[in-house]
């Protein structure tokens, strides 16, 4: 049986609703199963970003219920709310957020020393991380001493480490190379085959647009279009971030 994972509900954000409203979000409802593999697409200020927020808690809709396994993250207070994304959401952010005292290795098991995991386990899934996304050697190196692109892995190992229920991953190849991005949508594609990991991008990037198996494309803070495959052509003002 197909297990809903997140089901939002006529969700909308809206930006100084006293005076002149902007709608970010618009009453927007989507329904992902588990497993799927979803790029969100869109032009500039269509409410990606805004959209994978509201669906992992980091910002709270005007309107609407947002469910992720059943639970209805808008009823949470503050401290379950940080509880519950803790031990079920991963996130790789466009600005990496990584601490800066840390070292890569450090940052990548920050999550997981949050959810209490052993230190045995810890260590085999970041060396296992470390070797796919080819950092293996720049475990003890703070971010300040790494490339964008090179962050950009950590940030995804950070999420992917704690094994978490669905990824939110906002334009998650945005600064690496061909290589790269080939090799971290590697990664990706094979825990949602083997560990049926769901995944939710924010992308402009044709390379990610490609590989998923459903996009949606969002147009002022509406969903415009909803596809269960990867359409042949999208146009080039749907896809610029």
């Amino acid at each position: 049986m197909e297990k809903t994972v997140i089901d939002a509900h006529n969700i909308s954000k809206i930006y100084n609703p006293e005076t002149i409203p902007v709608y970010a979000v618009n009453n927007v409802h989507l329904h992902l199963l588990e497993g799927e593999f979803t790029a969100l697409v869109g032009p500039s200020g269509s409410g990606k970003t805004t959209l994978l927020n509201l669906i992992g808690g980091l910002d709270k809709p005007n309107e609407g219920n947002i469910y992720i396994n059943g639970t209805d993250i808008t009823k949470l207070s503050a401290g379950k709310l940080i509880d519950f994304r803790l031990h079920n959401i991963g996130f790789v952010f466009q600005s990496f957020n990584l601490i800066p005292v840390l070292t890569a290795k450090e940052n990548a098991e920050f999550i997981m020393l949050l959810q209490g995991i052993k230190k045995s386990e810890r260590e085999k899934r970041l060396q296992q991380l470390f070797k796919e996304i080819g950092l293996e050697d720049k475990t003890d190196i703070r971010p300040s001493q790494l490339s964008g692109g090179q962050q950009q892995r950590v940030a995804v190992a950070r999420a992917l480490a704690s094994r978490p229920h669905f990824i939110l991953a906002d334009e998650p190849t945005a600064n690496l190379d061909s290589v790269s991005a080939s090799n971290l949508l590697d990664l990706m594609e094979k825990l949602n085959r083997e560990e049926n990991m769901t995944f939710l991008f924010s992308t402009h990037d044709q390379r990610v647009i490609e590989r998923a198996r459903r996009v949606i494309t969002l147009v002022d803070g509406r969903i415009a279009s909803d596809s269960a495959a990867v359409p042949t052509s999208i146009p080039h003002e749907q896809v610029v971030t």
